[in-house]
């Protein structure tokens, strides 16, 4: 059918040569009128009608250097904002991908969820966030060789710069010389505190581990990265499926089974023994045995025998299999600032003092 308004037209018919010329003149005269108008103050184009978010920052105040980190969507750099040392996740979810429009969105979605519950926050031990862009299709961020167009499925975070780097990296560098008593106590404190607030706030970051908390110059630590948090739900059957790193995860999430703040609790237990102990929990098992040992087996790391009790009491109560019986964490905050560490307690290395390591009263932070 060619005829009639709402026939079809054949495509052998259309001149696309001539389509595409009028298509140009079309849009060329369209963008002059409409940049005239924004010019004056008075446009409404997509820009003047989209409601800009409460956390959306201006991109040409944002300036890219180097990086600092890699990660499974992205990279994360050194940057500047306003003047401000900060740290920018960039996220590209574009081609090199090969994602579908459907994945795409999805990723969309969870950005929006993670920088909706990060601008929001505000307390000393969680990592301050700053703002966030998404990429419009015409965005350019100023990088120090220039400005660089952003790709279409391009977002990037931008928080405070914490010059210590991950909790993860300064405890591997101290493997052998371990830590003083008082500093894995002040680092558990600082941990426990910001997730006490964050359920203070009906938020759980089901992702608690080492490599998620970020220190300062100050060797303040302060929780980041919730690209998995999640405001609890009513219903704790809203909450099912595996969502963390295998370690860390609290045996009802790797069941599969409804689970609330207390998997936080959790996997606080076990970075508690991994900063004591400044080691990795199960080196020597598989993810998958780990996975089954926890659920089967209640497999936990082995706790050193020189540990004190009053540590050692938190890291027990923290990963019981049973989340009922797991504290708060304001309780936990409680028990860990009621220690004594005046007179040491933390490990030694192996070859300064043969058989067990115990306590260490001399050596300061």
């Amino acid at each position: 059918m060619e005829g009639g308004g709402g026939g079809y037209v054949r495509a052998d018919k259309i001149d696309l040569k001539t389509l595409d010329q009028q298509l140009e003149r079309h849009f060329s005269r369209a963008w002059t009128m409409e940049k005239k108008k924004e010019d004056s103050g008075g446009g409404s184009g997509s820009r003047s009608r989209r409601k800009k978010e409460e956390w959306e920052i201006d991109p040409g105040m944002l300036i890219i250097k180097g990086v600092i980190a890699r990660g499974t969507f992205g990279t994360v750099h050194r940057g500047i904002y306003d003047g401000h040392d900060v740290a920018v996740k960039l996220l590209d979810w574009g081609e090199e991908w090969s994602r579908s429009e459907s994945e795409i969105a999805s990723l969309r979605v969870a950005f929006t969820q993670e920088v909706a519950v990060w601008h929001k926050l505000d307390h000393p031990n969680v990592t301050k966030f700053i703002g966030a862009t998404v990429s419009r299709g015409d965005s350019t961020i100023q990088t120090e060789d220039g400005l660089l167009g952003m790709p279409n499925n391009a977002c990037c975070v931008v928080v405070e710069y914490l010059p210590g780097g991950t909790l993860k990296s300064y405890l591997i560098k101290n493997r052998r010389r371990k830590l003083a008593f008082k500093v894995v106590v002040q680092i558990a404190i600082d941990i426990a505190r910001g997730l006490s607030y964050l359920h203070s706030q009906k938020i759980v970051h089901r992702d608690v581990k080492t490599e998620n908390m970020l220190l300062d110059k100050s060797r303040t630590v302060k929780i980041a990265d919730f690209g998995v948090a999640r405001v609890e739900a009513q219903n704790p059957n809203e909450m099912t499926g595996e969502t963390g790193t295998l370690g860390y995860m609290a045996p009802e999430v790797l069941n599969d089974n409804p689970y609330n703040r207390k998997c936080d609790v959790y996997s606080f237990g076990i970075c508690l023994w991994e900063i004591y102990c400044c080691d990795m929990p199960y080196p020597d098992l598989t993810f998958a045995e780990v996975s089954s040992a926890v659920i089967r087996q209640n497999l936990r790391p082995e706790i050193p025998k020189c540990c004190p009790s009053s540590l050692a009491n938190v890291m027990k109560r923290c990963w019981d299999g049973n989340p009922e019986k797991r504290p708060e964490m304001d309780e936990v905050v409680t028990m860990l600032e009621a220690i004594d560490t005046s007179k040491g307690g933390g490990m030694i290395p192996p070859d300064q003092q043969p058989g067990c390591l115990c306590f260490h009263r001399s050596r300061g932070p």
